[in-house]
């Protein structure tokens, strides 16, 4: 696995969370309750991922009594474009968010902490539904440079 930056790396090693990769990321799912997928990819091309990994817990206390509102897995650099593909996560960083395996919502970028609070608790209070597609670029016949 390629080094997370520490402010990363502290936040998969917190109390009801760790690292998920494709080979975690069933038995992830399969424990009842909400959990977040933090994806963060590489910091210096979205250094807004720094940001997120140090307000999550902070959104996570906002949101719970005396036991974590939800679990959170930080997704490895190596299972990023695959997982965010699964849940149609197409910015860097993204929060989707799962109940009882399945998809709820995604919450991406950096955000001021009223609109991430209220966003975080809409997620919360939502049903699961279908994931968002990644659409597919299908290049028109005779348009892409080696097409015969």
């Amino acid at each position: 696995m390629k080094e997370a930056p520490p402010v990363v790396a502290k936040l998969a090693s917190a109390p009801a969370a760790g690292w998920v990769d494709a080979g975690t990321l069933d038995d992830f799912l399969s424990v009842p309750g909400d959990a977040v997928l933090f994806i963060w990819s590489d910091p210096v091309r979205f250094p807004e991922s720094l940001d997120v990994a140090v307000v999550l817990p902070e959104l996570r206390a906002k949101f719970s009594d005396v036991t974590p509102r939800f679990r959170i897995g930080v997704v490895t650099a190596a299972a990023e474009d695959a997982i965010a593909r699964r849940y149609g996560a197409t910015r860097r960083p993204s929060l989707v968010f799962v109940r009882e395996g399945s998809y709820v919502a995604t919450i991406a970028g950096m955000h001021d902490w009223d609109d991430f609070v209220r966003e975080v608790g809409l997620a919360l209070e939502a049903p699961v539904s279908r994931a968002p597609r990644v659409p597919i670029v299908i290049a028109a016949h005779g348009t892409a440079p080696n097409c015969h």
